[in-house]
């Protein structure tokens, strides 16, 4: 996979507000991809990254800003991600947006998802996608990933040294 080097996207966050990449000046932004309706992969791979951001010390702590990603607008409206976030994953702020706008910014980080058929899900649907976390930094650049495979501690390590690298 070859990783994007800018990165931009346009997308509503889970208070209805319009934000994009720029719309948090000088923060480095972790950014993870799935869906509110997710059983698994979303679930764990979240509670991974509270856990590495727990384990940041915290000058850095306060300079990440955890997004998570709709891959699935039709149902991940902005109050559907805001009560998900908010009963577990309450550092993350939720974006989301119109099919469009999520299917760019899906481009931006080369993320696939595809609805398929799931006989176990209310909606008869799940979204399967590509499962990494991407960290970018204050100008907009993709600094690095970590596949869903990446523990707590060698994210809270890979966040410590980009950040504490560039003060």
């Amino acid at each position: 996979m070859s990783a994007p080097t800018d990165v931009a996207f346009s997308l509503v966050d889970h208070h209805g507000s319009p934000v994009d990449a720029g719309s948090w000046p000088g923060t480095w932004l972790l950014v993870q991809f799935g869906f509110t309706s997710c059983r698994v992969v979303c679930p764990r791979a979240l509670t991974m990254l509270s856990t590495a951001l727990d384990a940041l010390a915290p000058d850095l702590a306060g300079r990440v800003q955890p997004l998570y990603v709709s891959v699935d607008p039709e149902r991940d409206t902005p109050d559907v991600m805001r009560a998900f976030l908010e009963a577990s994953y309450p550092r993350f702020t939720g974006l989301t947006g119109t099919p469009e706008q999520v299917e760019a910014a899906k481009r931006t980080f080369r993320v696939f998802a595809r609805r398929r058929p799931d006989p176990e899900d209310p909606d008869g649907y799940a979204m399967p996608h590509t499962a990494f976390t991407y960290l970018v930094d204050p100008d907009g650049r993709l600094e690095r990933h970590w596949p869903d495979t990446a523990d707590a501690p060698t994210v809270a390590t890979g966040l410590t040294e980009a950040l504490r690298a560039r003060p």
